[in-house]
């Protein structure tokens, strides 16, 4: 079973997860860094954001996190499922777990990208309710944006 519970975002596990999913990112997309940084700070109370981390018997197996963007609004970033904990559905409960987050932090609206390599990525934010939205980030990686009221 997973639980899903806030950590800060510079914890040892959460910083393992933002670790490895930047690590994949560079070779997905063949970069050198993100191109829309979200630091630490920016992913904790009190600038607004939180993290969010799935526990399965006591392991960190996906991790993702809310970033203020307005007072209503937040992103959400750095969604990543450890590799072998894929196929199961932990990416849809990271998502809803993340979003439930947000509304506890009182945003009425969350947004989102994703990449073109990342199409299982962009169905799930589809499928969850996501609709496309102009670009509001400028990352020149991102093949998709998406909005979703809470």
């Amino acid at each position: 079973m997973i639980e899903f519970r806030r950590a800060p975002a510079g914890s040892p596990a959460a910083r393992a997860l933002l670790s490895a999913m930047e690590q994949e990112m560079f070779a997905l997309y063949d970069m050198t860094e993100m191109p829309t940084p979200a630091s630490t700070d920016e992913l904790e109370p009190p600038a607004g954001g939180a993290y969010v981390i799935g526990w399965e018997d006591g392991r960190a197996v996906a991790g993702g996190a809310v970033k203020r963007l307005e007072p209503a609004v937040a992103e959400i970033k750095r969604m990543y499922v450890v590799p072998d904990a894929r196929g199961r559905g932990l990416a849809r409960g990271l998502l809803t777990a993340i979003e439930a987050t947000a509304r506890e932090l009182g945003y009425e609206r969350v947004r989102l990208d994703t990449g073109a390599s990342q199409p299982h990525a962009r169905a799930l934010y589809e499928s969850a309710g996501y609709r496309d939205v102009p670009d509001y980030n400028d990352n020149p990686y991102a093949a998709y944006h998406g909005e979703k009221a809470l």
